[in-house]
């Protein structure tokens, strides 16, 4: 539009509505200069709002053009940013903006507020939803969406959901669950596929083993992946049989992965299933016990030796055996016909804590390490041997490179009620001591063997959780009369 149209258009000095002539530069009355009006707007007319000024202090600045739906009808009626002062005259049915400031010397426009900035009525007269957008004097909303199974963002239901929400919403994670599908722990919208990322927000998922727990009857147990490691190398076996004489027979086995070897996960893994495997086999044709829990032990070192063995290849041929090959250590206990039956190779232990805590507590396993060997030699007293740094070097697992198997049993019959704890050293490195572990089980652990598992993963993992922890509790009873705490068998 040109500049005399615009000044010819104009029925009044927007500043002290003095009649203007065509072609006046500048108002007679008040020297207004007519050159800093904007172009009037378009003939795309809309309903006048009435709406209440708001406070000063909240200008935006200005786009240079009127906002659709902003307006009043072309009619004369100055444009935003022009308006009347504070206290003026205006027409009915007006917008009442608030006062802009004049040009300055850079003859920029001069700022005026934005439509949204203002609360009012719709075009036909009735007050706006509350969700209308907020005054000026509102906080800006945040470019990253709040997330939230029903939350909703600026950009309505197509936003992606950027941010994790709070991970105690999990109720919420029922509803937002695809049909079929995982949903992702992270979002708790996203469906989980099958690499173990959420397809929604890419986090990766926890892996079934960095936690696990299982309670079975007179038996239970936690693992879990600590917190520095970046997986859980350990593994357990808890199961119950009978035997022929139909008393039950109760089994914990606890592995631990070799970390400097290949795959310790694995070995774990197939060392505790194997064990359990042969425990659940020999026990009930009426093996003793402590000649089933020894061959559990063969067993299980056949199957971590296995893994060495690529499809097709004799291990014998192997150049690289001795150097990498899957291994771990193994601890287990059984419970059957009045005797628990303990069985080791590698550093991993079994502790007995009476029922009565006015009994000592006690450490039913020697370790296979470095420092075990050194106090055993009388080399170093328990304590230098514990303080190096070479003491849990261990000196014997199972694997292909064991230099020779030498499976550990002992057999006790305890004639009062206790509670075994076979654990990995991930838990009994804060705990190393047969009184310390008594000091960290929970009074209930005997009626409540899992809660007790638990307290003592969260023991661990309360001390700094270096290592992967794993334990398994397994209550004794016998009658009440005798006296003693737990002994070998004669």
């Amino acid at each position: 539009m040109s500049q005399s149209h615009q000044r010819a258009s104009l029925p009044g000095c927007p500043s002290c509505e003095e009649p203007l002539e065509s072609g006046d530069r500048f108002c007679g009355a008040c020297g207004y200069d007519l050159s800093a009006v904007p172009a009037p707007p378009a003939d795309r007319p809309t309903v006048a709002i009435t709406l209440p000024t708001p406070g000063a202090g909240t200008p935006a600045p200005d786009t240079g053009a009127p906002t659709p739906g902003s307006g009043t009808p072309d009619t004369g009626t100055p444009a935003p940013g022009t308006g009347t002062p504070a206290g003026g005259p205006s027409e009915a049915g007006a917008v009442q903006w608030p006062a802009a400031s004049e040009v300055d010397s850079s003859d920029l426009p001069a700022p005026t507020h934005r439509p949204s900035d203002l609360p009012g009525t719709d075009s036909g007269g009735r007050p706006l939803p509350a969700e209308a957008p907020a005054p000026a004097s509102s906080s800006a909303p945040s470019a990253v969406r709040v997330d939230g199974p029903d939350a909703e963002g600026p950009g309505g239901g197509d936003d992606f959901e950027l941010a994790a929400p709070d991970p105690r919403q999990a109720e919420h994670a029922a509803a937002a669950a695809p049909a079929g599908g995982t949903v992702c722990v992270a979002c708790r919208s996203g469906r989980v596929d099958t690499d173990g990322y959420c397809e929604n927000c890419g986090h990766a998922q926890p892996r079934e083993r960095d936690h696990m727990e299982r309670e079975l009857g007179a038996v239970a147990a936690v693992s879990d992946r600590g917190l520095r490691h970046h997986r859980n190398e350990d593994a357990f076996a808890v199961s119950s049989t009978a035997l022929p004489d139909g008393s039950p027979a109760v089994v914990a086995i606890v592995c631990d992965g070799v970390s400097s070897a290949s795959r310790p996960d694995e070995a774990s893994a197939a060392a505790a299933a194997a064990a359990d495997a042969s425990l659940l086999e020999s026990l009930p044709r009426g093996t003793h016990p402590q000649q089933a829990m020894h061959e559990a032990i063969l067993a299980a070192s056949e199957a971590v030796n296995a893994l060495a063995q690529g499809p097709g290849r004799a291990m014998e041929h192997d150049q690289h055996r001795h150097q990498n090959a899957p291994a771990c250590t193994l601890v287990g206990a059984v419970m059957a016909g009045g005797l628990l039956v303990v069985g080791w190779v590698g550093d991993s232990r079994v502790y007995w804590v009476p029922q009565d805590r006015a009994h000592p507590a006690a450490r039913l396993t020697e370790d296979d390490s470095w420092a075990a060997q050194m106090v055993a030699t009388g080399l170093m007293s328990e304590a230098e041997a514990y303080a190096d740094e070479r003491a849990h070097a261990i000196t014997g697992w199972l694997g292909a490179d064991a230099y020779e198997l030498e499976p550990h049993t002992a057999s006790f019959k305890p004639d009062r009620p206790g509670l075994v704890v076979v654990c990995t050293d991930g838990l009994w490195n804060y705990a190393e001591a047969a009184a310390e572990m008594a000091a960290a089980v929970p009074s209930d652990a005997y009626e409540r063997p899992l809660r007790g598992a638990q307290v003592l993963v969260g023991h661990a993992l309360d001390g700094g959780g270096h290592d992967n922890v794993t334990v398994a509790l397994l209550p004794f009873a016998v009658p009440s009369h005798g006296a003693g705490s737990a002994c070998p068998a004669g």
